[in-house]
Parts: C-alpha cells; sequence; structure tokens
C-alpha cells in the first residue's frame, strides 16, 4: 500500500485546489447577504480563482522543472492555505476576491505538478491505474463542491476555506513522507513574457466579459477590454512563435488530435461546471432550499461522476480518445438540453434526470483528458501538454461563468421588462446576485405574491437559456472531438514510440 502514497499525496492536494473551484457557489447567497456585494463581484468570486490558476499553471510547471516538482507543489499547498485563510477572515467583498486570486496562485504551484509526479511517481499499468484515479478524483472534486460547500455554509460560509487548513497540513505531510524530488535537467527559465501577455490577454477578455452581463455587449466598459484582450492574445501567440522556450509550443496546435483535445478540455468544464453557479442560487434565493439542501441537490451529478470514472478510468485508457472524450461531451451536452426543461413552475426535481446524465459525461470524458494530451504528442513535451489540459479547462470554466452570464441577465430582464418591472435590468442584476427574497421583501405587500411569481419566471427562463447553451456547446464539442481527434488511446501509446503527428518542436522545457 506503500506505493500509493504518493498518489494520496497529489490526490489530496488536487482534490482541495479543484473543489474550491466550485464550493464557492452554494455560499454565494450567504456571502452576497454578509458582504453586501453585486452580481459583478459575486462572478469575481467564482472567475478569479479559475483565472489564475488558468492563466499561471504553464508558468508554475516551468518553475517545476527548473527548481524541482516536489519543491513546488509544497510551496503551493503553503500559498493555498495561507490565502484560504485571507479568504474565511475577509472582511469586504474586495479583499475576499483578491485573496482568492491568491489561492488561485497556489492552486496553479499545485496543480502544475500533479501529472508529472504521478508520470515519475509509477509505470506501465500501475501509471494506467494511477491517471484513472486521479481523473475521478478531479470529476469528484468538481462535483462535490456544491454538497460539501452546503454543508459547511450550514455553520458559516467562511468555512468552506477554513477547512482548507487542516487538509493542507495532512497533504504536506504525506509529500515530505512519500514523494520524491524530480527536475528536468537543464531546464529552462520560466518565458516570463508569454506568462505576463496570456495572464493579460485572458484576464482582460473574462473582465469585458463579466461588463457585458452588467452593462451590455456594445457599452465600451464591455467592448474595450474584449478587443483588447483578443489583441494581446494574438500579441502573445507572435511572441511565443519566437520564444526558444515558451511556456505553451504554439506549433502543437499544428496537430488537430492536441488541437481537439484541447478543444474539449476548455468546453467540458465551460459546459458541464459554469451553470452550477446560476443553479445554486436559484434553489436558495428563489426556491427558498437551505444551503445543504441547495447542496444535497447535486448528488446525482457527484456519485455518478465519480463512480463511471472509478470503475470505468482504466478501461477508457485502452480507448481511443476521440469517441471517449467525444462521446462524454455528447452526453454532457444532452444533460443541458435535460436540464433546459426548467420552467417557473418547476421545483428542484427537474435538475435530477440532467444532473444524472451530466454526471455519467463528466465520468467518461474526464479521466481521460490528460493522459489523451500525453499521447498526442512526443514524449519531450509531456509536461508542457498536461499544463495545457489543465489551462484549458480552468480557463473553459472562468469563461464559461462569464459568458453564462450574458445570456442570463439578458433573458431574465426581457421577462422582467415584458412583466412591468420598472428597472428590468437592475432587477435583473439584483436577482443573480442572490437578492430575490431583498427585492420581495421590499415591495408593498399587496405587491409581493405577484412580484415573487414575476422574479420565479425571471429566473427559470434565464436558467432555461443557460442550460440550452451550455447543452449546445457540449454537443459541438463532443463533434469537434470526434472530427479532429486521431491519437492513439493512451494505453497503447505507453507501449509503443510517439508517432510525429505535429511539426518539429521547439526546444524543451
Amino acid at each position: 500500500m506503500r506505493k500509493w502514497l504518493p498518489l494520496v499525496a497529489v490526490c489530496t492536494g488536487t482534490f482541495m485546489l479543484l473543489i474550491d473551484v466550485t464550493i464557492v457557489n452554494v455560499a454565494l447567497p450567504d456571502m452576497a447577504t454578509d458582504l453586501d456585494t453585486s452580481f459583478g463581484q459575486l462572478q469575481w468570486v467564482v472567475d478569479v480563482y479559475a483565472l489564475a490558476l488558468a492563466a499561471l499553471v504553464l508558468g508554475a510547471g516551468s518553475l517545476a522543472d527548473l527548481y524541482g516538482r516536489r519543491k513546488v507543489y509544497l510551496t503551493g499547498l503553503g500559498l493555498f492555505a495561507a490565502a484560504s485563510l485571507a479568504c474565511g477572515l475577509a472582511p469586504s467583498a474586495e479583499l475576499l476576491i483578491v485573496a482568492r486570486a491568491v489561492q488561485g496562485i497556489g492552486a496553479a504551484a499545485m496543480l502544475a505538478t500533479t501529472i508529472a509526479l504521478i508520470n515519475t511517481s509509477y509505470e506501465g499499468r500501475d501509471r494506467g491505474t494511477a491517471f484513472g484515479v486521479w481523473g475521478a478524483v478531479v470529476g469528484a472534486a468538481a462535483a462535490l463542491g456544491p454538497i460539501l460547500g452546503g454543508l459547511l455554509t450550514e455553520l458559516d460560509w467562511r468555512w468552506i476555506f477554513f477547512v482548507n487548513l487542516p487538509i493542507s497540513v495532512f497533504g504536506v505531510v504525506v509529500t515530505l513522507m512519500a514523494v520524491q524530488e524530480a527536475r528536468q535537467p537543464n531546464a529552462p527559465r520560466p518565458d516570463v513574457p508569454g506568462i505576463v501577455l496570456f495572464t493579460l490577454g485572458a484576464g482582460s477578455v473574462v473582465f469585458g466579459l463579466v461588463r457585458a452581463a452588467a452593462d451590455g455587449w456594445s457599452a465600451p466598459v464591455a467592448a474595450g477590454p474584449l478587443a483588447a484582450g483578443v489583441l494581446v492574445l494574438v500579441a502573445w501567440v507572435l511572441v511565443e512563435r519566437r520564444r526558444r522556450a515558451p511556456m505553451l509550443d504554439v506549433s502543437l496546435f499544428g496537430n488537430r488530435s492536441f488541437t481537439g483535445i484541447m478543444l474539449g478540455a476548455l468546453l467540458l468544464n465551460g459546459a458541464a461546471f459554469a451553470h452550477n453557479l446560476y443553479i445554486s442560487l436559484w434553489l436558495q434565493s428563489v426556491l427558498g432550499l437551505s444551503p445543504l439542501q441547495g447542496g444535497l441537490v447535486f448528488i446525482p451529478l457527484s456519485a455518478l461522476s465519480f463512480t463511471v470514472a472509478a470503475f470505468a478510468g482504466r478501461y477508457l485508457q485502452t480507448l481511443a480518445p476521440r469517441f471517449v472524450v467525444g462521446g462524454g461531451l455528447v452526453v454532457i451536452g444532452v444533460a443541458g438540453l435535460l436540464l433546459a426543461l426548467v420552467d417557473a413552475d418547476s421545483s428542484w426535481t427537474v435538475l435530477v434526470p440532467g444532473l444524472a446524465v451530466l454526471g455519467i459525461g463528466v465520468g467518461v470524458a474526464n479521466p481521460t483528458l490528460a493522459s489523451a494530451a500525453l499521447a498526442a504528442v512526443p514524449r519531450e513535451r509531456s509536461g508542457m501538454a498536461s499544463g495545457a489540459v489543465n489551462t484549458s479547462r480552468q480557463l473553459g470554466f472562468a469563461l464559461g461563468v462569464a459568458v453564462l452570464g450574458s445570456v442570463f441577465t439578458a433573458q431574465a430582464a426581457t421577462v422582467l421588462r415584458e412583466g412591468g418591472a420598472a428597472d428590468p435590468a437592475g432587477t435583473a442584476s439584483a436577482l443573480t446576485a442572490g437578492q430575490a427574497g431583498q427585492l420581495i421583501g421590499s415591495a408593498p405587500a399587496g405587491d409581493r405574491a405577484g412580484l415573487a411569481d414575476l422574479l420565479g419566471s425571471a429566473y427559470a427562463s434565464g436558467l432555461h437559456d443557460v442550460f440550452l447553451v451550455s447543452g449546445t456547446a457540449g454537443i459541438v464539442g463532443g463533434l469537434l472531438v470526434l472530427w479532429l481527434v486521431r491519437a492513439a488511446a493512451p494505453g497503447q501509446a505507453q507501449q509503443r514510440p510517439r508517432q510525429a503527428e505535429q511539426p518539429a518542436a521547439a526546444p524543451t522545457r
């Protein structure tokens, strides 16, 4: 059993850092009340963590190659724990957002090293088993976030951060006991210009999308950052093409399999998890469920994603990734369409079939993404490929939350306008900030029943459109993966020399 202790150490950090992507969702209504937040601030509490994680994971991988993967992993654990304490103690929304960003930096240091540590700790059949377990943990972490968040929020929303402290201590102890140090000989220095440009570009795009939800797509505060972000990302590509040791070798995208897997990772997290924020707000602020009750609604997603990944993960490694990842994404898309059956008269039970199907899709697709990326590139690019998968996952989640925010507020405002609301846009923003109860309570007694019906209809209509967009993204993503990906099964790729499917790679990290 001792041989599995490195996997325990890696999975402890992975579970903690990934569960913090979604654990805040159930706590958002209580945060909004306690800290008096706007909808934009709530989005940033969720998005800034995922954005920091996405932007810095590749750069952190370079540091790990240079200074040691165990050392960087332990540093990330310490920073994550300190930032979690700061999140729990935050007296305002602004300080909470800053602490969440720091927490994302620590998470990036951990996530950048997880796959490399598995690769150096295991070989052959054990490596396939380890990847299957790790994939199950990835799926379970994202799915269990709302349930654990609901349980801890019953005590106080700040406990969703305080709980990370003892887990971090356990992770540090097991890592020091069982994980061996590993680094890449002659590793180059981190690509600072590339990291800075990618962070600025991605951050600007997400900022513009968040502002678009509040102010509209044509507002300068939204259109300006969006345009600037796209230009910066174009500059990032040009810079990366000329770097000797780039954070991401963009020539890898000449490999259709690698491109398809990156698109699959991007759309998987966006289609499967970004809408959970809006589900949690609906369950609590509109239907009146407690945080724990709202979290328990996600049990079908949690249970099936973990069960499918844990019991089928090893077998899935023997299949062509185009069918596993592509098929899983199509199932996720179908789940979104089932969830779109929600309407103004629905209760929480309308979500159960869709969440169950979603759990199956996540359990199928998640365990294979990382190993499929490794199978699609030369062995010397494996660290870069695994980092790119993690970047795509978290960037997909951050973009998904922002895009779905615009979809939701636009449709909710339309229903409110048709229902005669005095300030449709302002009411929609308050509704998405979890303030349905406050809106109803502030209305004259005779108008409250009618206003409650209108708010419920507006929220359900916005949620319906959110699910339609998520379902469409999942199905389109699945079809793209089925068309693009031609890489061999990960298990087969480990047993034979890699095929050079893409142009010659730049010098290794």
